[in-house]
């Protein structure tokens, strides 16, 4: 994980050029506005009049600039971020998807807001904090004991509380935030029942109850920094009249150091918030040095993947079917698959195949549309292929459908099956494997499949249990061997009989 380090020092220069040109307005404004008090000649307030359109120009400019540059290095260096731990996260199976997730989009996000919010101003406020006492110390000792008095309250004894009082009220709240969790779940999965039994309202204000008591917990250390920091900065400047003669000098001294700490009040929330970013760097750092339970290891097997070659993977359950399959995956870049757990994205049903595919034509979708017998039921849809579906709003078996029309139309030279037709009854499921396995007689095309019958055309099966090889040939040489290919050929042809004398007319 590597940090911007120069976008970043460049954008907080800018950000530090930005305060000082803010502390000089204030300052000679304030110069300005007590000299004029006194009616001097127009030539002696000239300069300091340029000097506050200077800088007040200046102000607006820089913030854009500092804004920009560090919003920019910190986009890029997150977007680099999440690719790697995207990438991370595919070398580790032991991260449960919602922990993955998390990862991916909340800790990042904790990351960029450590940047922005944490490093950043602490590293312009040392900045500003050296300048500022420097030429305080030139100006007046009183001066710079004030100051110093009062950054070393804003900026390290309000910070540190801030720190303390944050990891307190996250303590506070866990409770309150687990009941919250509790009443948002019931009003989400139980709302047919509570929209039934009236209980609906009342089970939403008890939440809103929740979430206000959460919300008052959380604001109350907040208000009580801000106003610890406001009393300080009426201090310093109470300080600074008190102590220094009467002029415009003092006026100056006095709302240029009120302009300084202000400065320095952002790091109390900084300080609050790196107690929420410092597990987020923990996780998304443990992902690049933890090495993470080692992956199954796949059977050791030779694939023949020229062109035209279809293999079929059978065995048991636990076998490692799957694995060798996901291994071959992961080995040939060119491979595409339609894997039994394959997403279907809420959007289109074009979007959900077209993206396999981005330059296919409408010719090519309705071609693997028929060839996964999706043609009649798009015709149903009054929207027909820009009809919006999600995993709720169609069936197991029009799902495996998409997915494995979707991995026919990437038109890649390798595709991979794993029990493509699982969902669908057995005859319809054979008769779409036959299209679908004579649509691809130019690929290469490995099928993991629990249904022999399937196979009667294969050349090449691979037989697995236990991880091992224990049986290997063509279909028909598999069946005249005796083992546990024959075994389940059998039973499966008993099975059939079966259910056909039970379907055929007395």
């Amino acid at each position: 994980m590597r940090l911007p380090v120069v976008r970043m020092t460049f954008a907080a220069f800018i950000a530090v050029l930005a305060e000082l040109a803010a502390i000089g307005l204030t300052a000679t404004a304030a110069w300005l506005i007590v000299s004029a008090a006194a009616h001097p000649p127009l030539a002696a307030l000239t300069v300091a009049i340029v000097i506050v359109r200077t800088l007040a120009i200046a102000r607006g400019g820089l913030r854009y600039a500092e804004r920009l540059a560090g919003h920019s290095a910190v986009l890029r260096a997150m977007a680099d971020l999440r690719g790697q731990v995207y990438a991370a996260l595919l070398r580790r199976k032991d991260i449960r998807e919602g922990d993955a997730l998390a990862r991916v989009v909340s800790d990042v996000d904790s990351l960029q807001d450590g940047l922005l919010r944490c490093i950043v101003p602490a590293g312009v406020a040392a900045m500003v904090a050296a300048i500022g006492l420097t030429v305080a110390a030139v100006m007046s000792p009183v001066a710079l004991a004030v100051l110093l008095c009062a950054l070393a309250i804003i900026g390290l004894v309000l910070p540190f509380a801030a720190a303390q009082l944050a990891a307190r009220t996250a303590r506070r709240t866990v409770e309150d935030r687990a009941r919250l969790a509790d009443h948002m779940l019931d009003l989400i999965h139980g709302s047919a029942e509570l929209e039934v039994y009236g209980a609906r309202p009342a089970k939403l204000q008890q939440a809103e109850a929740t979430a206000a008591s959460i919300a008052a917990v959380e604001r109350r250390p907040g208000a009580f920094i801000g106003a610890l920091g406001v009393a300080v900065q009426i201090g310093a400047v109470f300080a600074l009249i008190t102590l220094l003669p009467p002029g415009p000098g003092t006026a100056a001294l006095a709302l240029g150091t009120l302009t300084a700490m202000e400065v320095f009040l952002p790091l109390s929330a900084a300080a609050a918030r790196r107690t929420e970013v410092r597990p987020a760097i923990a996780r998304v750092r443990a992902l690049f040095t933890e090495p993470g339970t080692p992956p199954r290891p796949a059977p050791e097997v030779v694939l023949d993947l020229r062109p035209g070659k279809h293999i079929a993977i059978v065995g048991p359950s636990g076998a490692g079917k799957s694995t060798l399959l996901t291994q071959v995956a992961r080995n040939e870049p060119v491979a595409r698959g339609a894997m039994t757990d394959g997403h279907v994205f809420a959007t289109t049903i074009r979007e959900n195949l077209s993206f396999a595919r981005p330059d296919c034509t409408q010719d090519d979708l309705d071609r693997v549309a028929r060839l996964v017998r999706l043609d009649s039921w798009l015709a149903s849809l009054p929207q027909g292929w820009n009809t919006t579906i999600d995993t709720d709003t169609i069936s197991g078996g029009q799902r495996q459908r998409l997915i494995l029309a979707r991995a026919l139309l990437a038109d890649a030279p390798i595709v991979l099956l794993d029990e493509p037709v699982e969902s669908l009854d057995t005859t319809q499921g054979d008769e779409i494997l036959a299209d679908v396995l004579a649509a691809t007689h130019d690929r290469a095309v490995v099928l993991v499949t629990h249904r022999l019958s399937q196979l009667t055309g294969f050349q090449d099966v691979v037989v697995l249990e236990g991880g091992q090889v224990i049986q290997r040939g063509s279909h028909e040489e598999l069946v005249a061997c005796e083992g546990y290919y024959q075994d389940s050929w059998r039973a499966e042809e008993m099975i059939s009989m079966l259910a056909n004398s039970r379907h055929s007319p007395a």
